[in-house]
């Protein structure tokens, strides 16, 4: 179990540079978890996006989706700020993004033409941090130096 844990919270201490992608993607995933969860900042709340990923996306059962993408971006934003399980919350950001680009975004590239150009820089700055894991500046890089010691 120990050697588990050490595995989920590993991540290269020495850099800093994961902290600018944590704060910016899981800013954007709090944003826009929020507006599917609790229709914050224009959002449409749970009903109708769970209504709109069933009936317009053809993701049946839409609560359910609606719950794991809104659910994902909110909380996995929450992880990913924090640097907490890091690869996880990017692995899981990564999975949405490429539904979001494969349901929504993959008849146009240019984000005006409702393309995938956001969300596929969505998904590539996740794979990133899934590569990388949270960099010194996470509570992932102070658990694994606390087991450590």
């Amino acid at each position: 179990m120990n050697a588990l844990l050490a595995r989920f919270f590993r991540t290269d201490a020495s850099s800093a540079a994961p902290l600018a992608l944590r704060l910016a993607l899981g800013s954007v995933f709090i944003g826009h978890g929020a507006q599917k969860l609790f229709g914050w900042w224009g959002g449409h709340g749970f009903q109708a996006t769970a209504n709109h990923f069933e009936s317009n996306l053809g993701l049946a059962p839409g609560a359910l989706h609606a719950a794991l993408a809104g659910g994902g971006q909110f909380f996995g934003g929450i992880l990913l700020l924090l640097g907490l399980g890091t690869r996880f919350a990017a692995a899981q950001g990564a999975v949405i993004m490429a539904v979001a680009t494969w349901t929504v975004h993959r008849s146009a590239f240019f984000l005006q033409n409702n393309g995938m150009e956001f969300a596929l820089t969505l998904l590539l700055v996740a794979v990133a941090l899934v590569f990388s894991g949270g960099g010194a500046l996470s509570l992932d890089a102070h658990l694994a130096k606390r087991k450590a010691v």
